[in-house]
């Protein structure tokens, strides 16, 4: 998905899908505006216990909800693949800077 959509591609969907679920009056993925999202989102079926979880394991701050930042951290955590193409643009960047490095 990474490669697809490039960096900004990709920051641009993970945005989208923080407003998607962010709680408008408090600009935070809220566990109200999850569980309301839930079902969209094909977690339904999900107990309160679980959706608590999720906010759990990405609030840094321990504030009880999650900033965009806190976010877009978590879904990159839960999907190392998206990092697959930018990790090889990075590997391919650093190879070519040493090429240069140690031949000039």
């Amino acid at each position: 998905m990474a490669e697809r959509l490039g960096e900004e591609g990709l920051m641009r969907e993970l945005a989208s899908g923080f407003r998607l679920l962010m709680d408008p009056a408090r600009g935070l993925i809220t566990f109200d505006s999850l569980r309301r999202s839930a079902p969209l989102l094909g977690l339904g079926a999900m107990s309160d216990d679980d959706l608590r979880g999720m906010l759990a394991e990405g609030d840094f701050d321990g504030d009880g909800a999650l900033s965009e930042m806190e976010f877009c951290v978590l879904m990159l955590r839960l999907s190392p693949e998206l990092m697959d193409g930018p990790r090889r643009w990075l590997d391919d960047a650093v190879a070519q800077a040493s090429q240069f490095l140690f031949t000039s």
